[in-house]
């Protein structure tokens, strides 16, 4: 297992923590695997979910860190969303 996705999963179970988050959602990080986030927490998880947020390695980094907005990455093409745009933009406030 990536050692990108436990620390990734660890650090999006601190933002996800009390902030009512009630779908699901699964980052996709090419070359990496995925992170399922539902109302039990992030974990390293390739599950079935109500939105599908994929990245490179390099622009998930960038927008856990907080230097990168989901929605400017989806907008330049480097963020693809597959799914429910309404829950990508529930989780995207999430991660601001």
């Amino acid at each position: 297992m990536s050692d990108i996705l436990e620390q990734a999963a660890t650090e999006l179970n601190a933002k996800l923590d009390g902030s009512g988050f009630d779908g699901s959602a699964k980052f996709a990080i090419e070359g990496e695997g995925a992170i399922t986030m539902d109302a039990d927490g992030a974990r390293v998880a390739d599950d079935a979910a109500d939105v599908t947020l994929s990245a490179d390695a390099e622009t998930f980094q960038a927008i856990l860190q907080g230097d990168m907005n989901p929605t400017s990455a989806f907008m330049t093409g480097k963020l693809t969303v597959d799914g429910d745009m309404g829950m990508a933009m529930k989780l995207a406030s999430v991660l601001a």
